[in-house]
């Protein structure tokens, strides 16, 4: 299975998921890549 996206956002942190979002608003399909949990260090960890 082979798909295309218009961005790939590296890291699913504040700024992943800001850049997420705004590609969205913007009409972009996003890919968002994280090798660990959503939301970054200072969600999950603090």
């Amino acid at each position: 299975m082979e798909k295309a996206f218009d961005v790939v956002i590296l890291g699913a942190g504040p700024g992943g998921y800001v850049a997420s979002i705004r590609a969205s608003q913007l009409g972009l399909t996003a890919a968002v890549i994280e090798k660990d949990n959503p939301g970054g260090v200072c969600l999950n960890i603090g």
